[in-house]
């Protein structure tokens, strides 16, 4: 081929070339990208998943000699069968995984902060899994009873406290017996508490302020064995008694309504907030007063739940999803992060005190436990998941 022709082709190919080039990189703009490149897969739900057990399972990170134990919660010290078993059973999220909180790294994050649970002995049962996790860290940590908490403990190598105030009902109530016993013996009523469904209780008010992290829960005294018909709670709103009367789930409602616009009106927004849902009972054969009985050697089965915990079935147990569906109901759209921790302890018959109570006479007073957990136990997973999410929460502020 002349050179000549040669030469005047050359510029043409190239031209081409880059102009098939640029037609193809169009194509490719244009074509759809799979979504899953646009999209962040979904956050791991810790709340949802499976018991699996591993005899080779870690030892927990406290045992029956940390001071801040609750005598009736120290399995360990009070000789319950199958401790080391109950602790072999490892949560395991669907999707992911959990780790086992790091409490030098926990406390070195939250270094001058403070975090504050409010509610029941189920969150005191709670705290004293954590305070004994942490302690881990900090051995010389002391007991901290400050600004109205009911216990609590100072971390003073990061400067933290953690601390649990008692508050029932969270709303203000007070005892008013009948004036005379002969008024008390006409309709059987020995008196009533009064609930100030618009007070927040004086064991909390005033000082939430003082803390960086917040766990609220109610619903353990929200039932008629604890207030029965010749003590029942009488609810009065602005210092008047609500007609018609309410019933007591009425209350409950009325009062988490009242007091969850406290909490979004007076409690700092900074502040993170988790309500923390029931956790469940596992009474079996009859209520805590009727021999009920959790002398169960295993967990319970997925298809076991429901029988359980559903309210259509009426058991003895339904109280914790009833409570929990009020509590979600109120919650939508409010700044309050759910720490749903009901399902995964669902499970768990096999991890109360039952009859190792640590007194020699008080499953003849007040039955087994079959509500609050053993420690080293349970709790211990709840502050797995809970410290992972206020770390998670600290490093998108």
């Amino acid at each position: 081929m002349p050179s000549k022709l040669r030469s005047s082709l050359l510029p043409r190919l190239l031209l081409l070339s880059l102009l098939l080039l640029l037609f193809y990189s169009l194509l490719l703009l244009r074509r759809p990208i799979a979504s899953s490149n646009l999209v962040s897969p979904p956050p791991c739900d810790l709340f949802s998943g499976r018991w699996v057990f591993n005899p080779d399972t870690p030892k927990p990170l406290y045992d029956e000699t940390c001071p801040f134990h609750r005598n009736a919660w120290n399995c360990l010290r009070n000789k319950r069968e199958n401790t080391d078993v109950i602790n072999s059973w490892r949560w395991v999220p669907n999707g992911c995984g959990l780790s086992r909180i790091d409490p030098t790294r926990f406390l070195r994050m939250m270094r001058n902060k403070n975090v504050g649970f409010v509610g029941d002995s189920l969150n005191e049962n709670f705290l004293v899994s954590f305070l004994c996790i942490l302690r881990v860290a900090d051995p010389s940590a002391v007991k901290w009873k400050k600004k109205k908490a009911w216990r609590g403990a100072y971390f003073p190598k990061f400067n933290v406290t953690v601390a649990y105030h008692r508050s029932v009902l969270l709303s203000k109530y007070q005892w008013q017996p009948k004036k005379s016993s002969a008024e008390a013996n006409q309709d059987g009523v020995k008196g009533i508490y009064r609930v100030d469904v618009d007070v927040p209780a004086n064991e909390w008010i005033n000082v939430t302020s003082f803390y960086d992290v917040l766990i609220f829960n109610s619903g353990h005294w929200w039932g008629y064995d604890k207030f029965p018909k010749e003590t029942p709670l009488v609810f009065y709103r602005k210092g008047n008694p609500i007609n018609p009367p309410l019933d007591i789930l009425q209350g409950f409602e009325v009062v988490l309504q009242h007091m969850v616009f406290y909490i979004q009106r007076e409690v700092p927004e900074k502040t993170l907030k988790f309500w923390r849902l029931q956790s469940p009972r596992h009474f079996y054969g009859g209520d805590w007063n009727q021999n009920g009985s959790c002398l169960l050697e295993k967990p319970l089965e997925e298809s076991q739940l429901d029988l359980w915990f559903d309210p259509r079935n009426n058991g003895v147990n339904k109280e914790a999803r009833k409570i929990n569906q009020i509590i979600k109901n109120e919650l939508q759209n409010k700044k309050i992060k759910l720490l749903d921790l009901t399902h995964l302890s669902e499970f768990r018959a096999d991890a109360h005190p039952a009859i190792w109570l640590g007194k020699q006479d008080a499953v003849a007073i007040w039955g087994q436990d079959c509500m609050h957990w053993c420690l080293p136990g349970v709790p211990d997973t709840w502050v797995d998941i809970l410290s992972e999410l206020i770390l998670t929460n600290l490093k998108t502020e």
